[in-house]
């Protein structure tokens, strides 16, 4: 074999995106067939080439060329097996895994030799892998609250929820990066549909999904997929941005454009996205965006009282959940 070694940039490049919250067959073979196509000189291999390569084969030339990167890059720490062992059995643990899935699993990737790659800024994933293995690591999540082992699935469907949700929950004194609680933003009421049918099938965990108001026909489809611990939630008060109370609404918008009077107060007679859509259309302000409008509410965040009732039930209803 002829490699061009990774440098150490993509060697941690790699090792996140092994590590991420994502089917081991999905991540495993394209973070492979990529090192492969741009690291293996001899012999050579197109990607219609790779295709046609067993599971193992893929396993052993990926797992050689990371191993070769290491010791080049001068990081020569020895290989733990036992590392290994502990992704390998989260990983089954977390998914349906077939025989073939299992081969990529089952490697000798020397992960101890890339723990001083990571630091305290690393993804939480990177920081998870830094204190494997351990056979207590679910007292060192809730200790360091790093999120992995992952032991439950928020379906939402939209990014709102994914940003603001974390903080709420924390704001109730539940952690959801010390209690493996992942939130997934599906992207609107239709792909959360499509999205549960197809964790419904590879993912072993429990989900609990959250939904508008309006998902009725969307939950209608989901039920008869719906596993025992799963869970849907749906919305009582229409969409997420309508769970947020006014008067927080009214101090973000104040925080955020200082120099921009909003001296009348807001209403609910129409959807929180609406009323918020015509305040940023009238001050001449930028367009509204969700995400962004999600983090300002985010950084003006003080106490419980800027949750709503509705909140404080589904925070405590996912607390108590499986």
């Amino acid at each position: 074999m002829k490699i061009k070694p990774l440098s150490k940039e993509q060697i941690t490049i790699s090792i996140d995106r092994l590590t991420r919250f994502k089917h081991p067959e999905t991540k495993y073979l394209r973070v492979f067939c990529d090192i492969i196509l741009g690291n293996l000189i001899e012999p050579k291999f197109k990607k219609s080439e790779l295709e046609k390569l067993d599971y193992k084969t893929l396993k052993n030339y990926a797992q050689e060329i990371i191993n070769y990167s290491l010791k080049i890059n001068g990081l020569n720490e020895s290989f733990n097996p036992k590392i290994n062992e502990a992704i390998k059995s989260y990983e089954i643990k977390t998914y349906n895994c077939n025989n073939k899935v299992v081969e990529l699993l089952d490697n000798e990737i020397n992960y101890n030799a890339c723990k001083s790659l990571i630091s305290e800024i690393s993804p939480l994933n990177m920081i998870w892998l830094k204190e494997l293995p351990s056979e207590g690591i679910i007292n060192l999540r809730q200790k360091m609250g790093f999120k992995f082992p992952i032991e439950k699935l928020i379906l939402v469907e939209g990014i709102t929820e994914e940003i603001l949700l974390p903080e709420f929950a924390k704001l109730c004194g539940y952690d959801f990066d010390k209690n493996g609680v992942y939130v997934l933003s599906a992207g609107g009421k239709n792909q959360i549909v499509k999205l549960f049918y197809k964790l419904s099938e590879s993912l072993k965990l429990p989900i609990y999904i959250l939904m508008d108001t309006d998902a009725q026909k969307n939950y209608d489809e989901i039920k008869p997929k719906l596993r025992k611990n799963d869970k849907v939630h749906i919305l009582k008060c229409g969409e997420f941005e309508d769970t947020l109370p006014i008067k927080l609404v009214e101090r973000t918008l104040k925080e955020e454009f200082k120099n921009i009077s909003i001296t009348e107060p807001l209403h609910r007679e129409s959807k929180m996205v609406k009323v918020l859509e015509e305040v940023f259309k009238h001050r001449g302000m930028h367009e509204f965006k969700k995400a962004e409008f999600a983090h300002m509410i985010k950084e003006n965040l003080k106490n419980q009282e800027d949750i709503s009732s509705e909140i404080k039930e589904l925070i405590n209803e996912i607390k108590n959940y499986c």
